[in-house]
């Protein structure tokens, strides 16, 4: 009895076979949708910050949040001690974040300065 070895054919069959299953198994990558911008993210900072008991406010061209402190009115040494600032006139804890304006306020390294937010 002869013994045959398998044809050079068969075997790029096989191959072949072994390859389209491989390629079964690919999908097309998809990329991550692009974040909003413009008046679309503006809505949606609006949204989550009504969400969350903060109040939208339009001053000019600018447009933030203005939330309130957990901690607001509580006495304080520096802003280290609050969830805002710590405000240098009564040595109390911010009521909203952030201050806008020009406040004094104490550091959270101890020093009494002036800081402005337009």
């Amino acid at each position: 009895m002869r013994i045959r070895c398998r044809s050079e054919g068969a075997r790029r069959l096989a191959l072949g076979g072994l390859f389209v299953l491989a390629l079964a198994g690919c999908r097309e990558a998809r990329e991550a949708p692009l974040p909003p911008v413009g008046a679309a993210k503006m809505e949606l900072e609006q949204a989550a910050c009504t969400a969350r008991g903060g109040q939208w406010l339009a001053e000019g061209a600018a447009r933030f949040c203005l939330d309130r402190t957990r901690d607001g009115g509580e006495a304080c040494r520096t802003s280290a001690d609050c969830e805002g600032k710590c405000l240098a006139r009564s040595m109390t804890c911010s009521p909203v974040q952030p201050l806008v304006g020009c406040n004094e306020i104490v550091t959270s390294a101890g020093l009494r300065v002036s800081e402005c937010v337009n």
